[in-house]
């Protein structure tokens, strides 16, 4: 991914937040779920066609307290892989500045 990208999760995906701010991703095309740990659940809530990984990761340090050096690292793995596994995409330019 590169730093411009504006990560854009699939909006048939269903978030279903729990009481400890853990979450389940479902897809209900494939059947598929994830747990989500609260950190990928920030990040997943930003993949929202508007933030860069560098936005993200500005947005995430403020609010995590002890993040590790490379950080970094695992938020842009985390979002390969939704993109990997046809989760996510890329928005372009003109498309989310309409919604």
């Amino acid at each position: 991914m590169k730093y411009d990208n504006k990560p854009l999760a699939d909006p048939l995906l269903v978030l279903r937040e729990e009481f400890d701010d853990w979450a389940i991703l479902f897809d209900p095309d494939t059947g598929d779920s994830f747990g989500l740990n609260p950190v990928s659940v920030f990040i997943f809530k930003h993949l929202d066609g508007r933030h860069t990984l560098q936005s993200i990761m500005t947005e995430l340090l403020d609010k995590c307290e002890d993040a590790p050096d490379d950080a970094e690292q695992y938020v842009r793995d985390f979002i390969d892989d939704l993109v990997e596994r046809g989760f996510a995409g890329y928005a372009l330019g003109a498309e989310v500045n309409a919604l």
